[in-house]
Parts: structure tokens; C-alpha cells; sequence
């Protein structure tokens, strides 16, 4: 390591002008990041999901909606990475589902006016 603030500088990449960077990147990266804390906010990350500090369903919910209308928005641009992120989708739909004490019917859960119901 050193001490010179310009070889510092030097040794970290460019950071990449969001003007070069494909649409489907940008949109793949958000749905990325919203299926990470979506998954976060049901407790996913923890061995026992139910006894996760981080356990928000109010906010897993508002998550999961947002990613829903991404995904529907934006399906016929993503090429070979639409099905991925809707399989990610799907899988944190039903994981809120089973999560919650008093599940809504298929229909009526997080995002699925976007999607329809989730089986």
C-alpha cells in the first residue's frame, strides 16, 4: 500500500460512463439489486428466515411490487436475461407468500397486477 494520493488513484479502474453502458445492463442491474433487497427484507439471507433482524414485510412487499413492474415494463428488452429475472421474481413472490401469517390469495400478493397470479 502506499501513501502517494495519485498512485492510489491510479491503481482503481475507471469508473464507466453510464453512457456507455447498454440499456439492458442498466435495467438488468436494477432488477438485481431489487431482487437483493427484496430477498434481504424477507430475512432470506439468514439460516432461519424468521428469526432475521433485517425481516420487513411491509418493505419486501413494496420491493417485490417495484421489481414486478420492471420486470413487465421492461420483459421484451431483457433477451436471455427476461427469464432469470422472472424466475428470481416469481421465487421472492412465493417466498413472501410463506412468509406472511395470513397469505393473500394468488392474485393479490406483491407485484401480481404486473405479473398475474403466482402460483
Amino acid at each position: 500500500m502506499t501513501d502517494d494520493p495519485t498512485r492510489a488513484a491510479e491503481a482503481v479502474p475507471p469508473a464507466r460512463d453510464l453512457a456507455d453502458i447498454p440499456a439492458v445492463e442498466v435495467v438488468t442491474r436494477a432488477a438485481v439489486m431489487l431482487m437483493s433487497a427484496a430477498a434481504e427484507k424477507l430475512g432470506l439471507s439468514e439460516a432461519d428466515p424468521d428469526e432475521s433482524p433485517h425481516r420487513d414485510l411491509d418493505e419486501a412487499r413494496r420491493l417485490i411490487t417495484a421489481l414486478a413492474g420492471l420486470v413487465t415494463a421492461s420483459a421484451e428488452y431483457l433477451g436471455p436475461h427476461a427469464g432469470p429475472v422472472r424466475d428470481g421474481l416469481k421465487t421472492l413472490q412465493l417466498a413472501f407468500r410463506e412468509a406472511s401469517a395470513a397469505p393473500e390469495e394468488p392474485g393479490h400478493g406483491p407485484g401480481e397486477k404486473y405479473t398475474g397470479p403466482v402460483w
